[in-house]
């Protein structure tokens, strides 16, 4: 039997072995602290018996699928504390998720938050029972009737909804089995650190009309350290919540007259163009010419495009004249008109076409977040029309410019290679030829990647780019999409060398994503004290009484002619007040002013960054300020004030 490992490595067996013994065989430290694994890519116990040759990959908790099993394992672990202590509770489902796992109970009296305490010490002391985890199977009927016995009433209704002889499996724990497909870990042992963090309701199967059960949400860990690492970051994420400081910051607002569409306020239309300036300059410097295509379109258009048959519910439309028409929620389809507009030569590809796009999305109620998940927002589309042997350099600039964005705030980020789904368009010619163009401007370029197969949009594959803040968090902003399909859906054409007609190819990509998610993102990332050149106000003016508002004023027409976005504080308060107050505004620096000052023609300057910088004349202040704008730096913090 040969096992062939992730890094082509081979293992030779001559009987059959779980995977768990074959872990053992590679590295006990591996066996250790294995949660599941892959076999010929489908996930499964360390329990399961190997028979075969086949493909093996052995997961652990860094990894998203280890992650599940672990995770998976611990809600287990949680429905048998809340069995433990209040055995009238029924069961309904307890899966992991993205960042942790949950269970839905049905107990006549509601869950509250003071139970969570006595749930998880349970939960602690069934890990340290260290009990191991046997899994077993049983027919469909069997499983009804001892679901039935044990008056498990959503665990019948989920086995009912199974196939006629289904064999189901089942997980069993010390006195405690449930229904669940798996994979599991071995033991209990093996979930060292476990929080509880919230309650929620949630009806039965996502239904309205089923019943309210409660949801008890938790994160667990195989080491205490990394649960404690976790607590801060989230605590630190309820700090910089950007709905918050949107709200203090005078940043942005929500109405209830406009549900997921955010009202930009002064401060934010102030942060939310300086970005759209440097994206201008940006892509000028980058060869892009710039376009705008209306909101509004017919819905021929969105039936050639294909968005009418397959997103029609996400998109709002209208009739005008008695026609059918649509609100954008994709700038693509009138880029291709752009491009139509004229004949195009070979000699005018690749053409760069860059467009800030409003665009319109009727996303569910229930997924509005902030400015997160927003139905109206700006998107920086780019479209580049180009040949075949044009697409590595052109895919190389874009992730060059991607690349610069990121840096510039200091973003570290990751890159996934997405392949031809199973549900896609076009030939296998085009694809390899569109896939081998992204992979090779990657390897040019020196980019780590991972493939992610399969995970290509239908008409072409792509490269996303998921950046991390600066407390851990991933956030999937930049994409290339390279897309065959659109160019003949629109019937795209170019004059070639050879005086021949030539279908072009062509990039979607965008840097931010959304603009008003990428300015969420930011407040977050900078827990809203942003860097100078992006700051709403750069520079506070505090005089010190009434009788220095006259200097004060003067600093102030100083700082304003040169371009510096000022304020003054002209309240009849005390200068600590004011100090206290500008802090408090993430103002990058303030300008005490006083007879002091007055009498020398300086100013005494307080950082964010450093604190108390001493006495300087207004000439060298703006002249320092103007550079650190200028050049767009990220002064580090070297003093808390």
């Amino acid at each position: 039997m040969k096992i062939t490992l992730k890094d082509g490595s081979v293992k030779e067996y001559a009987q059959s072995m779980s995977v768990l013994d074959i872990a053992k065989d590679i590295s006990e430290g591996l066996a250790r602290v294995a949660t599941a694994a892959k076999v010929d890519g489908e996930i499964v116990d360390l329990r399961t018996e190997v028979t075969k040759d086949c493909e093996l990959e052995l997961l652990t908790f860094d990894s998203e699928e280890g992650k599940g099993a672990f995770w998976h394992t611990t809600s287990h672990i949680l429905a048998q504390a809340v069995k433990r202590l209040y055995p009238e509770t029924k069961l309904a489902i307890g899966p992991s998720i993205d960042n942790g796992f949950y269970y839905d109970l049905d107990r006549e009296t509601p869950f509250v938050p003071e139970d969570l305490e006595k749930i998880e010490a349970e939960m602690k002391k069934i890990a340290k029972e260290a009990l191991p985890i046997e899994r077993f199977t049983m027919p469909r009927e069997e499983a009804i009737a001892y679901f039935k016995e044990n008056e498990e009433p959503y665990k019948v209704e989920l086995v009912e909804d199974l196939p006629e002889g289904e064999e189901i499996s089942f997980y069993k724990q010390g006195e405690f089995t449930d229904l669940c497909a798996g994979p599991h870990l071995m033991s209990t042992k093996t979930v060292k650190a476990v929080k509880l963090t919230s309650l929620a309701g949630a009806y039965w199967r996502g239904d309205e009309k089923n019943k309210m059960l409660t949801r008890i949400y938790g994160i667990s860990y195989p080491k205490k350290a990394e649960l404690e690492e976790y607590l801060h970051r989230l605590e630190e994420a309820k700090k910089r919540d950007h709905r918050k400081l949107g709200k203090e910051l005078g940043l942005f607002m929500m109405c209830d007259e406009g549900p997921g569409f955010p009202f930009f306020l002064p401060k934010g239309m102030v942060l939310k163009n300086t970005l759209l300036d440097y994206w201008r300059d940006l892509h000028k410097r980058n060869g892009y010419v710039e376009i705008s295509t209306p909101i509004i379109l017919s819905r021929h258009l969105w039936e050639n495009s294909g968005h009418w048959d397959h997103y029609k519910d996400n998109m709002y439309t209208t009739v005008i004249d008695e026609e059918d028409f649509a609100v954008k929620p994709m700038n693509c389809p009138g880029g291709m008109l752009v491009y139509k507009s004229e004949p195009r030569s070979y000699k005018d590809l690749p053409l760069r076409a860059g467009e800030l796009g409003l665009v319109h999305r009727h996303e569910k109620s229930g997924a509005l977040h902030g400015l997160f998940r927003v139905r109206c927002f700006t998107q920086d589309d780019a479209h580049i029309f180009m040949m075949p042997d044009q697409i590595r350099e052109e895919i190389k600039g874009v992730a060059r410019l991607i690349d610069e964005v990121y840096s510039l705030f200091g973003f570290k980020y990751h890159v996934e290679l997405s392949t031809r789904p199973e549900d896609s368009m076009g030939s296998d010619e085009d694809w390899k030829l569109a896939t081998e163009g992204l992979r090779g401007a990657l390897e040019d370029l020196g980019l780590d990647y991972v493939v992610n197969e399969g995970d290509g949009a239908f008409y072409g594959p792509k490269i996303d780019f998921h950046l991390e803040d600066s407390i851990g968090r991933t956030w999937q902003c930049g994409t290339i999409q390279l897309d065959m399909q659109m160019p003949q859906r629109f019937e795209l054409e170019y004059t070639g060398a050879d005086g021949e007609k030539h279908r072009p190819i062509m990039i979607h990509r965008v840097a931010f994503g959304s603009i008003e998610r990428f300015i969420g993102i930011l407040i977050e990332h900078f827990a809203g004290a942003f860097p100078t050149w992006l700051a709403p106000v750069q520079v506070k003016v505090l005089p010190i009484s009434e009788k220095h508002l006259e200097y004060g004023q003067k600093v102030l027409k100083e700082l304003e002619a040169v371009g510096i976005r000022a304020e003054i504080d002209e309240r009849a308060e005390k200068i600590g007040y004011k100090i206290r107050e500008a802090q408090m505004q993430k103002i990058p620096y303030m300008l005490v002013v006083g007879a002091k000052e007055e009498e020398s023609s300086l100013v005494s300057v307080r950082s964010r960054f450093a604190g108390d910088e001493g006495q300087k004349s207004i000439a060298d202040f703006i002249s320092a300020i103007r550079e650190e704008i200028d050049t767009k730096t990220q002064r580090e913090v070297t003093k808390e004030d």
